[in-house]
């Protein structure tokens, strides 16, 4: 799906959310991007003042903007990614962050403390926390840059060096403007605990991901002396775990230990869950019919594989939900016969195939 369409559904999600529910309380953190989404840059915001004129965001959320102006434009990158990475995550899946016919993205489903709630907060909160870095590494922020604080030699006998992603700086970043509705608050809402919880997985699937990279330095390309530093995972890898994570989620409910609300696993035979898992409050809808009140667009018209095992994700008996499914035969193109020429390039011929196409009724 091109960015256009995207961007477009963004602004679909979150005019239609504030047709269904008054509840602030229960927005998800893309839904206060709405403003900077809807622009195509965040250069548009001109001064400070712009900031009291972006809808939806919190009296802190404004005043962050206010004091970090440039950085908006980051959080609209993060913002597009995380749907990016959710629809590509999902894309087999009844539940696919996909648009129908004009109907918004996810609908009250993430407005009920859903596991798919779970994941858009993580990926979301995720999402702010790698744009903004990648910006500081970037020198595209005038308040952050390289991490320095990675110096020196490692215990393994190479010397830090170059330009560590900031990431401290992006999870901080993400935590004061995201989790600021939240935690206004406070901790007698289980959906604020649960929202929280799960931003701050997200930043973890980061954190808990990074990696070293190197550089040999020496004669005739000996490896006599080597720098390293730290970057973030690929968010593709960002998106990986936290769909693991999704399907391991932990359902909860709020209970009081002492003088303190907290959330703990519903059921007693779990143990407990960690500060990556995600947790959830409510059970998900199926997905399979069409619910234009809900945002639920259906499985109608979907592809599937019939060829997968019977419990597969994409599996016609499951996406289709034993409604069955149509087969047609269509045409494509596909590069073969590729062979490397001298140097350096790829020619490959075009083949035409005929496939089958497996779509649900």
């Amino acid at each position: 799906m091109c960015s256009s369409l995207i961007l477009k559904a963004f602004i679909d999600l979150i005019e239609d959310l504030e047709k269904i529910s008054n509840d602030s309380f229960h927005v998800i953190p893309i839904v206060l991007f709405r403003s900077l989404v809807k622009q195509p840059l965040a250069r548009s915001l001109r001064d400070s003042d712009s900031c009291a004129l972006l809808k939806g965001l919190s009296a802190g959320q404004v005043q962050l903007c206010r004091q970090q102006l440039e950085a908006m434009d980051s959080v609209r990158r993060g913002a597009e990614i995380a749907i990016e990475e959710c629809q590509h995550q999902f894309r087999t899946r009844r539940w696919n962050c996909s648009t129908v016919q004009g109907i918004n993205v996810f609908g009250k489903v993430v407005m009920q403390g859903t596991r798919e709630a779970a994941f858009i907060h993580a990926i979301s909160s995720a999402g702010v926390a790698f744009a903004i870095t990648r910006a500081c590494s970037r020198g595209e922020l005038e308040k952050c840059g390289c991490d320095r604080k990675v110096r020196g030699v490692s215990p393994e006998g190479f010397q830090w060096s170059g330009c560590s992603d900031n990431l401290s700086y992006g999870v901080s970043f993400s935590q004061s403007f995201v989790d600021n509705p939240e935690r206004i608050r406070g901790s007698s809402s289980s959906r604020a605990l649960m929202n929280l919880h799960n931003n701050e997985a997200g930043r973890k699937a980061i954190l808990n991901n990074m990696r070293v990279e190197c550089k040999c330095h020496g004669v005739s390309g000996s490896c006599e002396v080597r720098t390293c530093w730290k970057v973030m995972p690929p968010f593709r890898r960002v998106g990986v775990v936290l769909k693991e994570r999704f399907d391991g989620a932990t359902e909860v409910e709020q209970r009081k230990v002492g003088s303190r609300k907290v959330l703990v696993p519903k059921d007693t035979h779990f143990k407990p869950y960690t500060l990556q898992d995600l947790i959830y409050l409510s059970g998900s809808p199926d997905f399979c019919e069409l619910d234009p009140r809900g945002g639920i667009p259906g499985t109608a018209g979907r592809q599937c594989n019939a060829t997968s095992s019977r419990l597969a994700a994409d599996a016609c008996d499951l996406m289709c939900c034993g409604r069955g499914f149509h087969t047609e035969h269509a045409e494509v193109i596909e590069r073969c016969s590729c062979k490397f020429r001298w140097c350096c390039s790829v020619q490959c011929k075009q083949c035409r195939n005929m496939v089958q196409v497996h779509t649900c009724r």
